[in-house]
């Protein structure tokens, strides 16, 4: 019996496309992967993007700094990249500065990248009681009513929060942060005194306050400190640089520092446990 011949071409021909798949998968150009990968990149980033938006105050002009805060920051929540951002503290403190807006009001924000320059006096200073402050101490009017109010409230606790610090010019401001950075250099200053212009106390807003007994640095070991965690907002006040939120502040803790910024902004404040910096960037700059 004759055997029949099998066709070798459509065999040849599969052995073939084959081996060509294979040196195609084995020969990928190196650039191609490179582009696929950076393809993966920036479909990440673009996500990135989307998430950002998302947030009510995100600013278009900030998007780079928000992804290059992100790269060094991937623990920190979209929320928080946003709101880091805006306030500024991505880029090193006094640099990026800009003037204060809502001058004469309790929203305005003076910290190390927004001042008020050196002619600014707040209008309507006037002179506290002495029977609630250092002699010589001022406020804005709002401001020292609420705090006599405050103050009085305290008393008749048998308690003592006395105003030793006020408002402060700006060439006073000169003279006293000067005088630290001659104490301690300029880097350990900044840590707990404004450069002039950059201090809030030129607002007529804030207050240092002590309870006569214990140097005012001394003033978390009070009672009266206590009460004031405990009932400064219904005032009107917030601990403007609490422990927890150096980073955003810029500033050392100091429990005896107050800030006037009206009862129902104080009491979302105390509610939310925010900074003035993070309230003004989420509910006043964008507003």
């Amino acid at each position: 019996m004759k055997r029949k011949k099998i066709k070798k071409g459509p065999k040849l021909i599969l052995i073939l496309l084959c081996i060509f798949i294979i040196g195609i998968i084995i020969f990928i150009p190196k650039d191609k992967v490179e582009q696929e990968n950076k393809k993966d990149q920036l479909t990440e980033e673009e996500k990135l993007e989307q998430q950002l938006e998302k947030i009510s105050y995100y600013k278009e002009e900030n998007k780079k700094r928000y992804l290059a805060y992100q790269k060094e920051n991937p623990d920190l929540s979209t929320e928080d990249i946003v709101t880091y951002v805006n306030i500024g503290i991505d880029q090193p403190y006094y640099t990026n500065t800009k003037p204060s807006k809502n001058l004469n009001t309790n929203l305005i924000l003076v910290n190390k990248y927004n001042y008020v320059t050196e002619d600014y006096v707040p209008e309507n200073l006037e002179p506290l009681n002495t029977t609630y402050a250092r002699s010589g101490m001022q406020l804005v009017k709002e401001a020292k009513e609420a705090f006599e109010n405050m103050s009085q409230a305290a008393k008749e606790e048998n308690m003592n929060i006395i105003a030793m610090s006020s408002y402060r010019s700006y060439d006073y401001q000169v003279n006293l942060y000067n005088n630290y950075v001659e104490t301690d250099g300029q880097e350990a200053a900044d840590t707990y005194s404004a450069r002039a212009g950059y201090s809030e106390h030129q607002t007529g807003l804030a207050v240092d306050v002590y309870n006569q007994e214990l140097p005012y640095t001394s003033f978390e070991e009070t009672e009266e400190f206590n009460w004031m965690q405990e009932n400064a907002y219904k005032y009107g006040f917030i601990l403007r640089f609490p422990k927890d939120k150096v980073n955003i502040t810029g500033y050392q803790y100091e429990a005896w520092h107050y800030r006037y910024v009206g009862k129902d902004i104080a009491e979302y404040i105390h509610n939310h446990n925010l900074t003035l910096e993070e309230y003004y960037v989420k509910k006043v700059e964008n507003n």
